[in-house]
């Protein structure tokens, strides 16, 4: 044999894992993944808590902010004291940033309302819940849902601001805010100050409208129609159609202030009762005085204008002072009513302060010195509202004013029209004195001889009437008879074989005679118009002819 070399052996490694296994581990990791995904979008679980459950199920209420569902009630129950229940849902993880501290959640429900009707969808679909985001920093995931929806939803641009009052109207929820006729907020939360008795309303003023309240910004109430008698006549208000139906406010910067100041959220504002109200708000200062008023008071109001040649200087700030004063004695026989009046420099171009009193003061006491009357005038016969008119009477300066506790008195003087009633009372006094009792008995009796009188007057009518017509009678009678008479002679002498029958009837024998022999005369006239100028006289009498085509 031939030594051949043998060749080295070839060493492989044994495989001690199977690629099989490969298909278990990427099955573990796709199921570790699975629980890492549905761990990481569970999304954020909250507590919210409501008054009732009305409504919400379990695994099926939603959660929705605009209408998109960002979460679902997973677990219902009542609460430790059982006055309300406990909602608890997970929120996604999109929406995990809306867990903010000043975040709120209500229950939509369908709702009508007089502000309009809404949640019409949830008849079909059931309630839901809606969260409305926050702004604040802090995450929060335990809230107190609200008992009804906000009527500004969170994030709305415009103006948050406070409006009080102590009067006796009152506003809802939901009531409208205009201005020149146009709803631009509505009031949204109202609270009663019990220590101070007075009613707070937070209210929204809408953007961009809300750059229109100021400093200076006045509101007022316009609800429902407003009808009002004053001095100044029937006045008839009311806001806009909607205000007619429910109440509402207004607002605005009285005539001749100033636009003022920007203001900031929260803001304080008082609500009026008119207008007139709260553009009176802005005359600060006032001087005082006391018209002593010999005559009636009724219809003059506290708030009632003070005049001085018909513009507007004042007003009434009390109609009876004499009732908070209990010195005062009601034996006199004749007491007169102090009536206290206003008079605010403001209003006639003096300064709002001390230094516009100073000199308003001033003036007035030289003009009460040199004859100033306080007037009271019907400022509308219709109401019977009365005002108070300052006039000057020169002829009537006095050397003293006198006063009324700490006040100035202003004289007074009689109106036109008290004078008039006056002397109408006279004149009905004077006619009430006159003797009517005694004055109706003549009367009376004089009425009856008048109808005695007339009554013989009409005895006396009918025996004249009766005589009359016998009268009228016997002459008739003697008439008719004479013409019964006459035709009676008539009929005698037209009977047959008297005399006169006997001529009538020779004259109509005679008469026929002529008219025969007046025949041919007649007769040839008839034929022969000219026969009487152009014949002899013979009438030859018409011989009938024979035409062509006749026979005889």
């Amino acid at each position: 044999m031939n030594d051949t070399q043998i060749p080295d052996a070839t060493i492989k490694p044994v495989k001690t894992v199977s690629t099989i296994w490969f298909i278990p581990a990427i099955a573990i990791f796709i199921g570790c993944w699975m629980i890492y995904y549905q761990w990481s979008n569970e999304g954020t679980e909250v507590t919210i808590h409501f008054l009732t459950a009305e409504g919400m199920e379990a695994e099926k209420t939603k959660i929705k902010s605009r209408n998109v569902d960002i979460g679902e009630v997973s677990a219902i129950e009542l609460n430790q004291n059982g006055n309300g229940v406990i909602v608890t849902a997970k929120i996604k993880k999109s929406a995990e940033q809306f867990l903010l501290a000043d975040s709120t959640f209500w229950v939509v429900s369908p709702q009508i309302s007089h502000t309009g009707v809404s949640g019409l969808s949830t008849l079909i679909s059931g309630v839901y819940i809606e969260i409305s985001p926050g702004k604040s920093d802090e995450e929060r995931y335990v809230f107190d849902a609200l008992n009804s929806p906000p009527l500004t939803p969170s994030g709305t641009p415009g103006l948050h601001i406070t409006l009080n009052s102590n009067d006796q109207f009152a506003y809802k929820k939901g009531d409208p805010i205009i201005y020149k006729g146009l709803t631009v907020g509505q009031f949204e939360d109202i609270y009663f100050n019990f220590e101070e008795r007075v009613v707070y309303y937070n209210a929204f003023i809408k953007a961009p409208y809300h750059q229109l309240i100021t400093s200076n910004t006045k509101f007022w109430d316009v609800s429902g129609l407003q009808l009002d008698l004053n001095a100044d006549g029937i006045s008839v208000k009311t806001g806009n159609f909607e205000t007619m139906l429910t109440n509402g406010a207004t607002f605005g910067i009285p005539r001749g202030m100033s636009i003022g100041e920007k203001i900031g959220e929260r803001s304080y504002f008082d609500i009026y009762e008119s207008y007139e109200a709260a553009d009176d708000e802005r005359y600060r200062q006032s001087i005082e005085f006391v018209v002593l008023v010999s005559d009636s008071i009724r219809g003059l109001s506290v708030g009632a204008p003070v005049e001085y040649r018909g513009i507007q200087i004042g007003k009434v700030q009390s109609v009876n002072m004499a009732l908070t004063r209990s010195e005062n004695k009601f034996t006199k026989a004749d007491f007169k009513i102090p009536v206290l009046i206003s008079l605010q420099p403001g209003r006639i171009g003096l300064p709002d302060n001390d230094e516009g009193k100073a000199l308003m003061t001033k003036q007035n006491i030289y003009w009460i010195e040199h004859g100033l009357k306080a007037v009271l005038r019907t400022g509308n016969i219709l109401t019977g509202s009365l005002y108070v008119d300052l006039q000057h009477n020169k002829d009537q300066p006095i050397n003293e004013i006198a006063k009324y506790d700490d006040f100035l008195i202003i004289p007074t003087s009689s109106d036109d029209f008290s004078q008039i009633t006056a002397k109408a009372e006279q004149f009905m006094d004077n006619l009430n004195n006159i003797p009517l009792n005694s004055m109706s008995e003549n009367a009376n009796k004089m009425m009856l001889e008048m109808t005695q009188t007339a009554q013989e007057f009409q005895g006396v009518s009918h025996s004249l009437d009766s005589l009359l017509s016998k009268v009228e009678q016997q002459k008739i009678s003697t008439e008719l008879s004479k013409a019964l008479q006459g035709i009676n002679t008539l009929t005698k002498d037209l009977s047959s074989g008297s005399q006169g029958y006997e001529e009538l009837r020779t004259t109509l024998h005679t008469l026929t005679a002529t008219m025969n022999e007046l025949k041919p005369l007649l007769n040839q006239l008839k034929h022969k118009p000219n026969s009487l100028l152009f014949n002899n006289g013979e009438v030859a009498e018409p011989v009938p002819t024979k035409l062509n085509g006749a026979q005889q």
